[in-house]
């Protein structure tokens, strides 16, 4: 555009600068995701960072200090700094930059491709990761229970037949009724009265502690509870420390089936006790004060109380914290793993899934092992999902 006291020069509005801006965002967004890929390179080569210090060096002059650093010497430790620094550059930057580079490109396409393309840039990377990290891995694992080992279904067969296998399920399916059972009901018990207790909070902080505790963590701690000597020598296991106070011979609680399952379980049900009465207690502290006076004022009991009101009115929360404990049950690994290493009829299918793979290297029944889990927790989690939609919670 041009005006009449300016000899005819070309003089640049707010149209032309605009203009301007709009391809130099999309240029400069395109940009730092080069840099941001050329990083993740970096940080993809395991002397990375080593190469990158030693360019540096070659660029300021000091050749002998990178030829070091490309031979595992000089000074690694500035190397993984400068890592470091770029890994957290990256991390905290790099997704900022790649939704502004993106949302910029968008905005340069202009209508109506904006509209179309501006919800995929938010939901894209999201659904790439799920296909990456689940459902590739997911599929893959199908793949190799059906062509890896014996192949076909020869897997399944061996998974769903073999005795020890079929042990294993057995116990998971105790693992999976008295564990969710326990955890569920020794919650709901502890949540209801502690509702009553003058400091609440603390008393509910001492019961959600374990959960604080790793897997690993509270099997160790258990398995010195559970130890045995023989009779006659002092019992510094907790449990029968207590059993031969009594007079009673000392028990190899670990070694003694079925009992050792059961005790096994015992861990679990003290692990999750802590989730489950934190849930059920905000949902009990929901049930509308008017239905208790009510049923008070018609003569009902304490008992009455529980099982007619209290429980029916949060029975969604019930069902979906069974199941969510009940998910974690059938995957249960880490105790077994920690305290009996599956031996004396204890064994799990996880466990045993891990042992085909990396002791037997049998990674087609691993991996059946694997496919038979994942359908067990299918219906557990739909069950689970619509659970948490009846209470409007997003799923």
């Amino acid at each position: 555009m041009t005006s009449g006291d300016t000899g005819g020069r070309p003089v640049a509005v707010n149209g032309d600068a605009g203009g301007a801006k709009r391809y130099l965002w999309p240029f400069l967004a395109v940009l730092g995701l080069i840099g941001v890929l050329l990083c993740l390179a970096i940080l993809a080569n395991p002397k990375g960072g080593s190469n990158l210090l030693a360019s540096i060096y070659d660029l300021i002059g000091k050749q002998a200090d990178a030829t070091a650093l490309r031979n595992d010497a000089g000074d690694q430790l500035l190397a993984k700094v400068l890592l470091t620094v770029i890994a957290i550059t990256v991390g905290v930057g790099g997704v900022w930059l790649f939704y502004a580079a993106s949302n910029a490109i968008v905005e340069w396409l202009g209508a109506p491709w904006d509209r179309r393309l501006l919800p995929w840039v938010f939901v894209g990377p999201a659904l790439v990761l799920l296909a990456i990290f689940l459902v590739y891995p997911a599929v893959a694992t199908l793949v190799t229970a059906l062509t890896e080992g014996a192949g076909g279904l020869a897997n399944f067969t061996f998974a769903l037949t073999d005795p020890e296998m079929v042990g294993a399920i057995k116990n998971n399916v105790i693992w999976l009724v008295v564990g969710t059972a326990g955890s569920v009901g020794i919650g709901l018990l502890v949540a209801t009265l502690l509702d009553r207790v003058k400091h609440e909070s603390l008393a509910k902080t001492f019961i959600f502690l374990p959960l604080a505790i790793s897997l690993v963590g509270a099997s160790v701690i258990w398995r010195f509870v559970y130890t045995w000597r023989p009779p006659g020598q002092p019992q510094y296991g907790l449990l029968n420390a207590v059993w031969s106070a009594f007079g009673l011979k000392p028990v190899s609680w670990l070694q003694t089936p079925p009992v050792n399952t059961f005790l096994l379980i015992v861990i679990l049900i003290w692990l999750q006790v802590g989730f489950a009465m934190v849930v059920l207690s905000a949902a009990i502290k929901g049930v509308p004060a008017e239905l208790s006076e009510a049923a008070k004022l018609d003569g009902a009991s304490e008992r009455q109380l529980f099982f007619k009101i209290i429980v029916p009115s949060i029975k969604p929360s019930i069902i979906v914290v069974a199941i969510t404990i009940a998910i974690s049950v059938l995957k249960v690994f880490d105790i077994v793993y920690v305290t009996t290493g599956g031996r004396y009829d204890t064994d799990v299918v996880a466990r045993r899934m891990f042992e085909e793979m990396f002791q037997f290297r049998d990674y087609g029944r691993s991996a059946a092992l694997a496919v038979i889990l994942f359908v067990a927790v299918i219906p557990l989690m739909i069950v689970n999902l619509r659970g948490m939609r009846r209470q409007g919670l997003p799923a």
